[in-house]
């Protein structure tokens, strides 16, 4: 999570303290007038371009999250306690967007589920069919 000040992900992304920016501001919600005094909202705003790992896992955040992300936390009530939630959701999504997108494996039906489908669309015709107006031909 962090190691001297920087964040690091499981896979190994490791963004310098020095590209994290901190903004306080008073949160609103429950809290009473503590919350009404203190500035225990966080906003984080990380400087993606300081991103350190394997080249192509850093070219994937940046493509996906950009060059700046922005975590807000103000959840709880004290102010080191959002900065630690902001630092887990920067950490989070940066793990997340540094996940390689699993590719679709084409897939055909099974020759019972063809044949399931056919039979009920058969069933479900005639049906449809008994519900017809008696043809005066016949």
């Amino acid at each position: 999570m962090t190691v001297d000040g920087d964040v690091v992900t499981e896979g190994g992304l490791r963004l310098p303290a020095a590209a994290v920016h901190w903004r306080f501001s008073r949160a609103g919600g429950p809290g009473g007038q503590h919350v009404n005094t203190s500035d225990t909202r966080v906003e984080l705003v990380a400087d993606l371009t300081m991103l350190r790992g394997p080249a192509r896992t850093v070219e994937r955040v940046r493509a996906t999250l950009g060059d700046e992300v922005r975590v807000v936390a103000a959840a709880e009530r004290s102010q080191r306690q959002n900065r630690l939630a902001a630092r887990r959701r920067l950490a989070a999504r940066l793990q997340g967007a540094a996940a390689v997108p699993r590719s679709r494996r084409a897939t055909a039906p099974s020759r019972g589920a063809i044949e399931a489908r056919l039979r009920h669309k058969r069933e479900t015709a005639h049906r449809k069919a008994g519900r017809r107006r008696p043809d005066p031909d016949d």
